[in-house]
């Protein structure tokens, strides 16, 4: 029996790694596929780079630099022109202070021209100038229809103060009235009125006294 268990614990120590190992392979393989799939269900795949053009089709100059820049734009040849041969197409490139990357980004922006040219909105160019048009609109839909909100909930809750005011108006102009019944009502008690027989009362004896004098 207790070789038997000493066997059974080897074979444990033995299988778990291997489990381990293979639980986790499964695990990587379904966490890869999923973030494989995942993206282009939701993100619009954009058309290749065009092709680098050949060398000999066009025609290169280096020209010097105008604008700000200091002298290393303005006393040095850095920006790069290219002329397409076969379409004439002219493209001046003066984007940093290096001739090395303006090259690069001329015969880039070259290639994108000439491929905007034939194939117009299917090219590259075309669909993502066409993707960031949609996108700045819709923020600025969405920007609007905050705003609108904000207003909208802004002049709700200033009505309701008015309303609250015209209220608070209504139930004060309420008890002046009363105020003003309750003064009338004091002015011609019982007290004031008794007061006013007894001077007429007294004019009367008085004028007696005189006549009969």
């Amino acid at each position: 029996m207790a070789i038997d268990r000493a066997r059974c614990t080897m074979l444990q120590k033995l299988l778990l790694p291997l489990l381990r190992g293979a639980r986790l392979e499964n695990c990587a393989a379904v966490t890869q596929r999923c973030l494989s799939t995942t993206p282009s269900l939701w993100k619009k795949k954009m058309p290749d780079r065009p092709p680098p053009i050949n060398e000999e089709d066009f025609t290169e100059v280096f020209l010097k630099g105008s604008g700000p820049g200091g002298q290393k734009i303005n006393k040095t040849s850095s920006a790069v022109q290219l002329k397409h041969i076969p379409t004439g197409m002219v493209l001046k490139v003066q984007a940093t202070r290096s001739r090395t990357q303006n090259r690069k980004l001329a015969r880039q922006m070259l290639a994108e021209r000439l491929e905007l040219l034939e194939k117009g909105k299917e090219s590259r160019v075309a669909v993502v100038g066409e993707t960031k048009k949609k996108r700045k609109s819709s923020a600025v839909k969405k920007s609007k229809r905050k705003y609108r909100a904000l207003a909208e909930e802004k002049a709700a809750n200033l009505q309701e103060g008015n309303d609250a005011t015209g209220e608070e108006q209504e139930g004060f102009g309420e008890d002046e009235d009363g105020l003003e019944e309750d003064e009338d009502e004091d002015e011609r008690s019982p007290d004031d009125q008794g007061k006013a027989p007894e001077m007429g009362s007294l004019k009367a004896t008085g004028s007696e006294k005189v006549n009969g004098t």
